[in-house]
Order: structure tokens, then sequence, then C-alpha cells
């Protein structure tokens, strides 16, 4: 600042308060005027510093999600404070994972096989040859470090293999799916690979139920940014013994598979384009099946939680309180309706067709949630739904978005006075037939879990009731204690 004072002063011009906000303009300036005190190889040292330091910024603004720019832009105040967050997010799941270890060497009632780098090449070489969108890494969970990375992961990432050299897998992830990654890879949540690839296990079905997915990247930049690529990833848990170490210690081996656009080659058969979503009485995405991933270009965790209505076509979010008054009217039956414009990933409209059922709470009579099964009718002009849209502002709350969700939370906030479609006796209800419609429609875990609970209990009242009927006939006379 006083080499630019000077400067200015010997131009005749007098000096102003540099202001913060031109701090690194300022920099910039002495770096490309040196000053001529004889401190040359001072300034060359700053100067390359200050080189470092942009570069470092520039490098980081590549990471800020397209929602936290300003006006299309990366500011560096938005840049470096998404990065802290990162970086306290990132400490705080190590730490946990470090803890967890540390108060229970071994989670309890798994019997954790142990083995050497060569022997996870080996089992893992099954699946990666067979299929070159896959491949395999294991994560230490005691340091998050990568222990092993098969040779195809280079290739399908386009990187060199050299990148995940002492790296943490965590780096290579887009940072919203960092918690993802954490919240399925707990060691508690982990099965064995022992246990998953015996004779009796049946490894497809689990690879369905315990599998995620993560954006990953190989550092590769595309249009000023950082090229991610979808990935389905399947975690178990196995112990790993490192020459590095001296003991062997537990590690979350995952087979990661590279997901496609389901209308590039090659493509999923039109008949096959179906997915199911439940979403909340006030509109928010409660669960997304993962047949969506490849046909909408968004993973579960983009959905799940936002407003159903802000990825609908803007002439499309009346109808769906059209939809809501039918699912009030038909009390659980499905039923089929218009089609309507879903706003896929790259920004573009796919048309689907819908079919519609609820699940009321056989005691208070109220929509718990409500089930759609959409059909791909006509897919976008951009076939590859996982890339960035062109605009970056985002998805915006209009007014009638709100005013409609409220409209369709007041309506099934009314109680149901007639019987369910799947309802008999009253407050007793017959949940089986419910259960096989769930499972029909690919339904999640959860709902079917509330409707098994739901049928024990009904089932246990039924009993009741029924081991009373004879001691009724009995004692006539007596006043009887019914169920309701």
């Amino acid at each position: 600042m006083e080499s630019s004072g000077s400067n200015k002063s010997s131009n005749s011009q007098s000096p102003s308060p540099p202001s913060s906000s031109n701090a690194f303009s300022l920099m910039s300036s002495e770096q490309d005027h040196p000053s001529t005190s004889g401190c040359s190889s001072e300034q060359s040292a700053k100067a390359k510093t200050q080189k470092e330091l942009f570069k470092t910024l520039k490098e980081l603004k590549l990471h800020l999600p397209a929602d936290k720019r300003s006006k299309g832009r990366a500011s560096t105040l938005h840049t470096l404070r998404y990065a802290l967050r990162c970086v306290k997010q990132v400490k705080a799941n190590e730490e946990y994972y470090q803890m967890l270890m540390i108060n229970d060497s071994q989670p309890p009632g798994l019997d954790v096989s142990s083995y050497t780098i060569e022997e996870i090449n080996s089992i893992t070489s099954e699946y990666t040859l067979k299929n070159t969108d896959i491949f395999a890494v294991a994560v230490s969970l005691i340091t998050g470090k990568i222990v092993y990375i098969s040779d195809q992961a280079a290739g399908i990432l386009h990187c060199k293999k050299d990148e995940f050299k002492d790296r943490k897998f965590v780096e290579f992830l887009t940072p919203q799916d960092v918690s993802v990654f954490y919240s399925f890879t707990t060691p508690y949540r982990l099965p064995a690979w022992s246990m998953c690839t015996g004779a009796e296990s049946s490894s497809t079905e689990f690879m369905q139920e315990k599998s995620f997915f993560c954006r990953i990247s190989g550092g590769k930049e595309k249009d000023g940014g950082l090229q991610y690529y979808p990935f389905r990833m399947t975690p178990y848990l196995m112990k790993v013994q490192d020459a590095e170490l001296s003991e062997e210690h537990f590690c979350c081996l995952i087979l990661a598979e590279r997901v496609h656009s389901g209308y590039e080659a090659p493509r999923i058969p039109p008949d096959k384009r179906i997915f199911t979503t439940t979403h909340t009485p006030n509109c928010m995405f409660q669960d997304v099946d993962e047949r969506a991933v490849p046909l909408l270009g968004y993973l579960p965790q983009d959905l799940i939680g936002t407003p159903v209505l802000l990825h609908l076509h803007p002439n499309d979010r009346p109808l769906m309180l059209a939809v809501h008054r039918k699912i009030l009217q038909y009390m659980g039956q499905p039923f089929d309706h218009s089609s309507i414009r879903f706003c896929a990933r790259n920004g573009e409209y796919v048309t689907i067709d819908t079919s519609w059922s609820s699940f009321v709470n056989p005691w208070s009579r109220k929509v718990s949630f409500v089930i759609g099964r959409h059909k791909v009718r006509m897919g976008p002009v951009n076939e590859d739904v996982f890339s960035a849209p062109a605009f970056t502002e985002g998805k915006i709350m209009d007014s009638d978005i709100q005013e409609i969700t409220e409209q369709i939370h007041k309506l099934l906030l009314q109680v149901h006075t007639q019987r369910c479609a799947y309802c008999s006796n009253g407050p007793m209800v017959n949940m089986l037939s419910y259960k096989r419609w769930l499972e029909g429609y690919k339904a999640p875990n959860w709902a079917l879990s509330v409707a098994s609970s739901s049928d024990s209990n009904s089932n246990g009242n039924v009993a009741a009731v029924n081991s009373n009927t004879g001691q009724e006939e009995e004692n006539k006379t007596k006043p009887v204690s019914t169920f309701k």
C-alpha cells in the first residue's frame, strides 16, 4: 500500500485510502510493478505466492454448486464460506467414524472376514471384468483413505491412477453427496462381504436393497467446472490386511457402477421406463424409486424433501389439485390420471403418464402419504439427463406453488367418513391386500413395514373380538365390553 501511495504521489495524484474490496487488486498491482529497493528476491517470492493463491481460489470456485452462485458467478466470499462448511462437515464425520471404531472394535453379530490386497483384487475382478462400468474401491473406516482401488477406476473417471494415492475417497465426491456417503457407510449398517457372497445368500437382491447413489469426479474439468459422474454404490464391510500397517483394520468395500441416461444407448425399453414416488400431504417428496435416476437425472437425495410442484411444468401444477381431490374420492384405490410434464436435471421436460393411490391411516382416517406410479411417455430432446442445465439460477419457488400446496394440504387433512378401499369391519383393517398392492408398485420398505405392522395389529384385534363371541352368547344377560 505504501508502494502504491508513493507511486501515486510521484505522479502528482492525491492518494486515497484503499478499500477492503480491492485488496486483491492492490496486491496484484504491487507484483506487477515491484519496488526497485533491492528486494527483488522477496518480491519474486511474493509474486509466486500470489499466483498460487489465485490458482487455489479459482479451483475452489469450481466446486461451488450452481445454487450457491450469485447471478451465475461464484463470489470469493461465498466460495470460502462453502469450503469452510465442507471442511467442518468432513472433519465431523471423520471424528464420528473414529469414535465408533474405538468404542467397539467389531460391530456385534457380524463375522467379518479378513482379506489381503491381492485377495480383494481377485474377488472383485469377478464383477469389474464382466461390466466395464464397474470399479471396486476399499476405504478405511478409520482414516477415510483409499486402501485399494481397481485399475478400471482411472479409465471410468478419466484420470491417472496416481490421483488416488494417499487420498481420501470423499475428496472425489461432490460436496452435497458427502453426507449421503457417510450415512450409508456407517459400520453398523454395512453387511459383511463374506455373508453376502456365501452360497445361501442372494447377492442380487442384497445389492438392490443396500445400494445408494453418489457423484464422483476424477478431477477432469468441463465448461469451467469439475465433471462429476453418477454412480450406484454398493457397500460391504470387511477387514483388510495392509502391509504398511501393523494390524488389520475395518474397511468399506464399495462396488461402484456408472449410471447412464436411460435414453442413450443402451436405452431402457419404453415399456420399462417406470418409476414410483411417494410424497407427504403437504406435497414434499418422501421417497423416490431408484429407477427414476436414469430417467430424470436426479439422485434420490436431490428430490427427497423438496416440493413436488417445484419440478413440474408451471401449466401442469393446477392438475395436482385435481389429482388430490380424486385421491380423497377414491380413498386408497389406484386410478389413472392425465399426463404431466416433469423437469429433468438437464432442464428439459419429460412427459409422464401417472397413476395414483394413497395410504389412509385406519385410525385417524386421514391420508398419511400419496404414492405415484409414473411411466415416461416422451423423453427429453437432450437425451443426456445428467448434463448440467443451461441456466444456473436454479428453480424458483413461485407464489402459485405455495398457494396450490396449501390447498392440497388442507384438502388431505379431511377425515374420511366412509370405509377405505382396503378396510373392513370398521376400524379393524385387513392390510394384506394393501400390502400386496404396495409390493406390486415396488413401494419402499418403510411403506411395507407400515402395512405389516398394521396387519399384525389388526389381526390381533380381530382375534380378540372373535374369542369374545362365544362368551357373548353364553352371557347374553351380562353387559358386554366391545372392542369399540
